[in-house]
């Protein structure tokens, strides 16, 4: 097939949704089809086509912190684009995304959408991400200008199915996972010397609200380990200042870094265990690559995330938002070293079902069907 990906923000590797299309890209490829980007970039590249970036006024330093980008709707760029394709596939529900679906429909080419982005990751950053009314109204409008023009939606769970399942979407949805590399296997690796004598805790993702590290900065001051405790926070975000600042407060202030994957594998191998935080994801891929190298994760229980699923047990699960519940089930793990020996191994057995191949297969099928499903209607 030729595939045509839409999204925003392709090049960026501080959101899961721009990680997951470059990998599914490079995927998708190996098993022989030819993919293009139509996405936001200064000048054209090889298999991409170039947009300017569109810049929105008086939100857009937000926007930059959390390095996000939106693209300008070329009509010129988005038609030749969409008429080299066998298919659309659209990962947002923005404004180019929405041009490109009008401009596949006008020319007679299929299209598919997924469902990334949660109206929490929204609203979060303008400190209204538990407005259950705001939420709601974001999800309408994503389903009646976007989504419900579609006959097939990706979803990267089955707890985002089911949200806009409820919500009356009436496209079929497809829970796939976004997947993770053979990479990320079970890894046990010597400290590094400044850590060799600390419990070494990490999260991966966005330094941003709804992420909630202060959750995991504030949990240390009831941890009987606390003062023996070191954090690790992989990401860039809009709250690194603030998160700097809290983390003075512990013995051992958090170390916030960005790593490549090949350095990202190597700290988790040396890591004691994974803390996910967030009161809202819709998979987070970087706690399924944390306890496929072999870390025992602790998650957050709450209503809004689909983390909670990998979860094996009760063990692994704090109650949302409650610092003094993440820092009982911190001293639990670390209280018993054999019992999480034990579980590092199954978690990292789990973690085989979601294999980036797996889902590559779900995803090439889904294509297909919207194919069939698009030349029967036309």
């Amino acid at each position: 097939m030729k595939i045509l990906f839409a999204i925003d923000a392709y090049f960026t590797n501080n959101n899961g949704t721009s990680i997951s299309a470059q990998r599914f890209a490079e995927e998708l490829r190996k098993r022989g089809h030819e993919v293009r980007i139509l996405t936001t970039c200064k000048e054209e590249q090889e298999n991409i086509y170039a947009l300017p970036e569109l810049k929105i006024p008086f939100f857009q330093g937000l926007i930059s912190k959390h390095g996000f980008q939106f693209a300008k709707w070329k009509r010129k760029t988005i038609a030749e684009a969409v008429q080299w394709a066998d298919i659309l596939h659209c990962y947002m529900p923005f404004m180019m995304e929405a041009k490109a679906k009008k401009i596949a429909d006008e020319m007679g080419k299929p299209s598919t959408a997924a469902f990334h982005i949660q109206p929490q990751n929204i609203t979060s950053s303008l400190g209204m991400g538990k407005v259950s009314w705001v939420n709601n109204a974001i999800f309408r409008l994503f389903r009646d200008t976007t989504y419900n023009n579609y006959g097939h939606v990706h979803t990267p769970s089955q707890f985002m199915a089911g949200e806009i399942e409820k919500r009356g979407y009436t496209a079929k949805i497809h829970p796939i996972s976004n997947g993770i590399q053979s990479d990320f296997t079970w890894t046990k690796t010597p400290k590094e010397p400044e850590f060799a004598d600390k419990i070494l805790i990490m999260m991966v993702g966005r330094l941003a609200g709804e992420k909630r590290q202060d959750l995991i900065i504030n949990a240390l001051q009831y941890s009987k380990y606390g003062d023996n405790i070191q954090l690790v926070f992989a990401g860039r975000g809009p709250k690194y200042k603030q998160y700097l600042k809290l983390g003075q407060k512990l013995k051992n202030p958090p170390v916030f870094t960005y790593l490549p994957k090949e350095k990202l594998i190597n700290l988790l191998g040396q890591c004691d265990l994974y803390v996910h935080a967030s009161d809202m994801e819709s998979e987070a891929i970087s706690c399924i690559e944390a306890f496929a190298t072999g870390l025992v994760p602790v998650i957050s229980n709450s209503s809004l995330s689909a983390t909670k699923q990998f979860a094996l047990d009760e063990r692994s699960l704090f109650e949302a938002g409650d610092s003094k519940d993440l820092a009982r089930a911190i001293d639990y793990w670390l209280d018993n070293p054999e019992e999480k020996h034990r579980m590092e191994k199954i978690y990292a057995e789990s973690a085989k079902k979601y294999c980036i191949e797996n889902s590559i297969a779900q995803f090439e099928e889904m294509l297909n069907e919207a194919i069939r499903d698009y030349g029967k209607k036309n």
